[in-house]
């Protein structure tokens, strides 16, 4: 049996499509408006999936998500506890299916792919042992003199979910539970780059007997999902992806006053890396924040910033381990799998040349690498850069690849600036002993995730998840986001008598 560190037998088996699925059934278009086909990233010869989609089964899936909200919000908390945990008994069934189509379709190592597809039901019981907390009912006594007051949570109506490439199953599934665990229904647009991870995901809500409308899955590209945001059915929107399509979405829905927006947008991360920090640790730990899915995590480091009096020590090893980083095919379990398509290659090589051309220096070349496979197989770079420019293009990007820019600064505000430059402001790592410091990044770094002497990337599930600036709209996910899934009812409650002694001055108040 092949373990985490063996490799594996790789399927190339085509995965039939079966259609969008809506209001509990699997629905073909009857005519097809868009079609494409899927071809693993780490072997163009594995043809995974063939699409068709149809603009008119948005409006059908948001209207049966309308017409199943009621009778699945009227259900009791425990009721709808009952149907998730049904849920994640399915996902568990499935969890072997799900990394294998992972791995196939985006291209990550098995390893990484087994682990995000336990991470679907661990969300669950997170969502119900832990984020429930958040919106329990709370009493507030005396509220007003002799009336207590009620804060309760209630759920909002329709809610679409608008999901990434990098996490396809587990990132979804961080909104679709606490939606519904709190009485929503759902319209889920897998990426187009994802489908097939969309199609099985669809199959596991059927199996789970979820009843049909709560949960509908559409497949699309760039159309399909405006008009998803953009139906009137649609009382929120639970996106992760690029701050550009974060922003047509907020663009799209500027009159839709009654909509939510969660809005998960990428990330430029810094560690800084101070004379006093464990320099093992922290070589260790931003190899695998800046590499880890190769580079495709909002999370992921892209800037470096060291104390000038450890920069060289530190340089030397992170180089060194850089090097020997594995890249290959998923099924060999590899360090490293493909970039997610030929446009993304195509544009981690452009940046190389970039940043060569605005001054950074090359210290490890970004290049196309042959593993014998045909895939979108890139090594790691790394770029010294001598100080931030406002005007650098490189700099200020994010590049979804494996690349880090390396700075060198003398003083904590100036790794601060460096932080706090470009506008995303999602994650920092701070690499450390003095906790002064720490502190101080906590009151100054633009970030919505910090980090003590620990990467920028991986996050808990019983944390806040989300940036400030370009990288989200002040929207957390993680277990936050159950405060976006539900709308908060506060309530008066008088239960005493009527008092004639506190009728209002000039009205004269006669009740016969």
């Amino acid at each position: 049996m092949a373990d985490d560190k063996h490799p594996v037998k790789a399927t190339t088996k085509s995965i039939e499509f079966r259609g969008d699925f809506i209001d509990g059934q699997f629905i073909r278009p009857s005519r097809s408006e868009g079609s494409w086909t899927i071809h693993s990233p780490a072997d163009l010869k594995d043809k995974v999936i063939h699409i068709e989609s149809s603009t008119a089964h948005v409006s059908a899936a948001c209207s049966a998500a309308k017409k199943a909200f009621r009778a699945w919000s009227h259900l009791s908390l425990d009721e709808r506890k009952e149907h998730l945990l049904n849920l994640k008994k399915a996902y568990l069934d499935r969890a072997a299916d799900m990394a294998e189509i992972i791995c196939r379709e985006v291209g990550k190592p098995m390893w990484e792919a087994k682990t995000e597809a336990a991470a679907l039901a661990s969300k669950i019981d997170i969502t119900i042992e832990h984020s429930l907390k958040l919106v329990a009912e709370e009493k507030v006594a005396a509220a007003l003199p002799g009336v207590d007051g009620y804060v309760r949570f209630k759920a909002r109506g329709v809610m679409a979910v608008v999901g990434p490439f990098n996490f396809p199953a587990h990132l979804p599934n961080g909104h679709i539970i606490p939606a519904l665990i709190m009485g929503n229904t759902i319209v889920f647009k897998p990426s187009d780059k994802t489908p097939a991870v969309g199609q099985l995901m669809a199959e596991i809500f059927q199996q789970a007997g979820l009843p049909p409308g709560v949960i509908n899955v559409i497949q699309g590209q760039g159309e399909i999902g405006r008009r998803l945001v953009q139906n009137e059915d649609v009382d929120g929107i639970l996106f992760t992806g690029s701050y550009e399509v974060g922003l047509k979405i907020k663009q799209d829905t500027l009159e839709h006053y009654w909509k939510i927006l969660a809005l998960e947008m990428g990330g430029k991360n810094s560690t800084v890396i101070w004379s006093d920090a464990d320099l093992e640790k922290a070589v260790y730990e931003t190899l695998v924040g800046a590499y880890m899915t190769t580079g495709q995590r909002c999370s992921c480091t892209s800037k470096v910033i060291v104390h000038r009096s450890v920069r060289d020590k530190f340089l030397q090893n992170f180089h060194d381990n850089a090097k020997k980083l594995t890249v290959g095919h998923w099924a060999s379990n590899p360090f490293m799998g493909p970039l997610i398509s030929q446009d993304s290659v195509e544009k981690y090589v452009r940046f190389q040349e970039i940043a060569k051309r605005e001054g950074a220096e090359s210290l490890m070349r970004g290049k196309v690498l042959d593993v014998g496979r045909e895939g979108y197989y890139v090594t790691p770079s790394i770029n010294l850069v001598d100080r931030f420019n406002a005007e650098s293009v490189y700099q200020k990007n994010e590049i979804f690849g494996p690349n880090v820019a390396v700075y060198t600064v003398d003083d904590f505000d100036q790794a601060i600036g460096v932080v706090n430059a470009g506008g995303f402001g999602l994650s920092m790592a701070l690499f450390s002993k003095d906790k002064s410091l720490y502190e101080k990044a906590l009151q100054d770094a633009r970030v919505g995730l910090l980090n003590w002497n620990r990467t920028t990337n991986g996050s808990s599930s019983r944390l806040p998840f989300g940036g400030m600036g370009k990288s989200g709209n002040d929207r957390p996910s993680g277990s936050f986001a159950i405060q976006y899934c539900a709308v908060p009812v506060a309530s008066l409650e008088d239960m005493g008598a009527f008092d004639r002694t506190k009728v209002l001055p000039g009205l004269p108040y006669d009740f016969r």
